[in-house]
C-alpha cells in the first residue's frame, strides 16, 4: 500500500452520494418518510451523518481532565445509622457523597460523624437554609474545604415544594451573605441547581436546558454581579436526571457545558460547572422491573460518556421498596464495572469527532438558548415559574409523551411490550410507586414527578 494511512487507499463518499445509495436501496419508499425521524425537541435525525454535517461554527466542547467519581446518594436522620452506611459505601467503591439533609439538628450530628473523616467530594442536598449551619459546616471541614459543595438552590426548592424556605427577599438574601462571607473560602461550589426535576416531570431535553440555564441565571440576575464575580467559590453544580435516548443524552450534557460557558463569559467571569447525574425515575417501573438494570445502566453509561463530572446509580427496586444494601451495592457495581472493567475510568471527551452527537450538541444548544432568551425576554424563570408558564409548558410536553406511550410509539419493555401478565406485584410493595398529592398550602403550584408507567401499574395491581 502506498500513503501513510489506510483511509488513502479509499475515496471519498459525498452526503450526496450516500443518499442516493440509499434512496436506490429504498426501491421507491420516500427517504424522508421512511428513515428520518422527528424527535421530541424537533430535531430531524437522519440514518447518517458525516463531516459534511460539522459546520464550521461548530460548539466548542468544554474538555474534562480528570476521572469521574462514582457517586453514592445517602438520606437519613439516623447519623449512626448514616454514618454507617457511608463507611460501607466508601469501603465498597463509593468516591463522592451525595447527602440529603432534611433538618438542621439532624444534619449537625450526622455530618458531626463524617466530616473530618471521610476524604472525598461531599455534596449536599439541604431542605433547609442556615448561615449558622453552613458556617459550622466549614469550620468542621477546614483542611479540604475544595470537596465541600453545598448546593443551595432556594429556587429548586420552590419549584420542587411550591414555597421558599422563608420569602423570596429572605432567601436569595442568605445566598447573598454566603457568597460575601465564602468566596475566598475555597469551597468547591456554593450555589446549585436541580435540572433534573425538569426531567423527571417529562420536560423535553431542550427545555430541561433552558429552564436549567434560566434557573442559575436568576441567582446571577437577582444576586450583586459582583458577589458572583469576585467568589471564587460559586461555581455552579448542576445536577441531571437521565433519560433513556442515549444520544441525545450524552449531548445534553455536553449542550450544557457549552451553553453554560456562552452565558457566563456574557458576565466576563468563567466559572465551571460540576455536574452530578443519575438515572431518571421516569421510565422505571414497578412491572418486570428487573430491566430497570438494563435502562439505569445505558443510562450511566450516557452520562458518562457525555461527561458529568459524578454519577451516581439508581438502584432497581427503588420505585417500591426502601432502602437495601444488596440493591444499592447492585447499582454501585454496575458503576465499577462501567469504570473500571468496562474501561471507562478517564474518557477524556470520547464522542469528540462523532458527527452525529456533535451535530446533535449544536442543534440542542442553539434551540435551548433560543428558548432561554424567550424566557429573560418574558421576565426570567422566577416570573415564569410564578404564574406557571414553566408548569404549562411541561405538562404539554409530558402530556404528549404519554400519549406516545399509550400508543405503543415510545416503548417500556415488560409493561406495554412484551408484558408478563403472571407477574404479581401487589405483596411486594413497601411503599408507594405512585405520585401522591400531598394537600397544602404553597405559594405556587409544585412541579410533580411522576412515572410515565404509573396508569398501567395501578390498573394491573388493581387488578391482580
Amino acid at each position: 500500500m502506498s500513503g501513510t494511512t489506510l483511509f488513502e487507499e479509499f475515496p471519498e463518499v459525498t452526503t450526496r452520494q450516500w443518499k442516493q445509495q440509499i434512496q436506490s436501496d429504498l426501491r421507491g419508499a420516500d427517504y424522508n418518510e421512511a428513515l428520518v425521524w422527528q424527535s421530541a425537541e424537533g430535531i430531524p435525525v437522519k440514518p447518517f451523518y458525516n463531516h459534511e454535517d460539522l459546520r464550521a461554527d461548530n460548539i466548542p466542547l468544554i474538555h474534562r481532565s480528570d476521572a469521574w467519581l462514582i457517586g453514592q446518594s445517602i438520606e437519613g436522620t439516623d447519623s449512626a445509622l448514616v454514618s454507617k452506611n457511608i463507611k460501607d459505601s466508601l469501603a465498597l467503591g463509593t468516591e463522592a457523597l451525595i447527602l440529603t439533609l432534611t433538618s438542621e439538628d439532624a444534619a449537625i450530628r450526622m455530618l458531626g460523624e463524617v466530616v473530618d473523616r471521610e476524604p472525598v467530594p461531599l455534596f449536599l442536598d439541604a431542605q433547609f437554609l442556615s448561615l449558622p449551619f453552613i458556617r459550622n459546616l466549614y469550620n468542621a471541614h477546614p483542611t479540604q474545604p475544595e470537596n465541600l459543595h453545598l448546593c443551595i438552590d432556594p429556587i429548586g426548592f420552590l419549584a420542587r415544594t411550591g414555597n421558599w424556605y422563608v420569602n423570596k427577599n429572605k432567601d436569595l438574601g442568605l445566598v447573598s451573605d454566603v457568597l460575601k462571607q465564602f468566596n475566598q473560602a475555597g469551597l468547591g461550589s456554593i450555589l446549585g441547581v436541580d435540572g433534573g426535576l425538569y426531567q423527571q416531570a417529562g420536560a423535553t431535553i431542550v427545555q430541561q436546558l433552558a429552564y436549567s440555564l434560566a434557573h442559575a441565571h436568576d441567582y446571577i440576575h437577582h444576586l450583586q454581579p459582583t458577589e458572583v464575580t469576585a467568589s471564587s467559590a460559586c461555581n455552579f453544580t448542576f445536577k441531571l436526571a437521565i433519560g433513556g435516548d442515549y444520544f441525545f443524552e450524552i449531548a445534553k450534557i455536553r449542550a450544557l457545558r457549552a451553553l453554560w460557558r456562552t452565558v457566563s463569559a456574557a458576565y466576563g467571569w468563567h466559572p465551571e460547572c460540576r455536574i452530578i447525574a443519575c438515572p431518571s425515575f421516569r421510565n422505571k417501573t414497578v412491572y418486570d422491573y428487573n430491566t430497570n438494570l438494563i435502562r439505569t445502566s445505558m443510562e450511566c453509561m450516557s452520562a458518562i460518556l457525555g461527561g458529568a463530572d459524578v454519577v451516581y446509580n439508581l438502584p432497581y427496586d427503588a420505585m417500591y421498596l426502601e432502602r437495601n444494601d444488596f440493591s444499592e451495592r447492585i447499582a454501585r457495581n454496575q458503576l465499577l464495572i462501567l469504570k473500571h472493567e468496562g474501561l471507562m475510568e478517564r474518557p477524556l471527551n470520547p464522542a469528540d469527532g462523532s458527527y452525529y452527537i456533535e451535530n446533535l450538541t449544536r442543534q440542542l444548544a442553539e434551540k435551548s438558548l433560543e428558548l432561554f432568551k424567550d424566557i429573560e425576554a418574558g421576565g426570567g424563570f422566577l416570573k415564569l415559574l410564578g404564574n406557571h408558564t414553566i408548569h404549562r409548558k411541561i405538562k404539554e410536553s409530558a402530556g404528549k409523551e404519554a400519549t406516545l406511550f399509550s400508543k405503543g410509539d415510545l416503548i417500556l419493555t415488560g409493561t406495554n411490550l412484551h408484558i408478563n401478565k403472571a407477574d404479581r406485584m401487589k405483596n411486594s410493595i413497601e411503599k408507594s410507586p405512585f405520585l401522591v398529592p400531598s394537600p397544602r398550602k404553597t405559594l405556587i403550584e409544585p412541579i410533580s414527578v411522576k412515572r410515565l408507567a404509573e396508569e398501567v401499574e395501578q390498573s394491573r395491581l388493581k387488578h391482580e
